[in-house]
């Protein structure tokens, strides 16, 4: 399933893996207001989905990213869901950006405002990594669907 959100052009996902099983993607422009209908999207899918008790955690984790995205990176931001059937239980979350260098988690000072995002990611997720693509690169990560 492909949506278009807030007038967002169709894009291809950069570093997409083909999967089987339901799947939701969008692209977002590199602007501030991508944060906002990102969450927006995710929430209404996993509602579609009867997935509401993880999107509360899905929307925070794709805001980090979206936001990780938009400080460094000029192009377009993708955001995909996959409920992969060879997967079992776990929703599968990437975001992608034109921007190939990975990111790095570090620990943030307590009088930091930044630096947090992929620590919040790794500490909530099944698992999560970074690949590249063609041009660019997709974070991701996997969170357990309650059975």
């Amino acid at each position: 399933m492909n949506l278009d959100m807030g007038g967002a052009p169709a894009w291809e996902v950069i570093g997409v893996i083909d999967t089987e099983g339901d799947c939701a993607e969008w692209a977002f422009p590199a602007e501030p207001g991508a944060v906002r209908t990102a969450r927006q999207a995710v929430r209404g899918q996993l509602r579609d989905w009867g997935l509401d008790s993880l999107a509360d955690l899905a929307a925070l984790l794709v805001s980090e990213l979206v936001t990780n995205a938009l400080r460094h990176a000029t192009g377009p931001i993708g955001v995909r869901l996959v409920r992969p059937s060879d997967l079992g239980a776990v929703l599968l979350v990437e975001v992608s950006d034109p921007l190939p260098d990975p990111p790095r988690e570090r620990a943030a000072r307590l009088d930091d405002e930044s630096g947090r995002g992929l620590h919040l990611v790794a500490s909530s997720s099944r698992r999560w990594g970074t690949r590249p693509g063609v041009s660019g690169k997709t974070v991701w990560f996997e969170l357990a669907v309650p059975e």
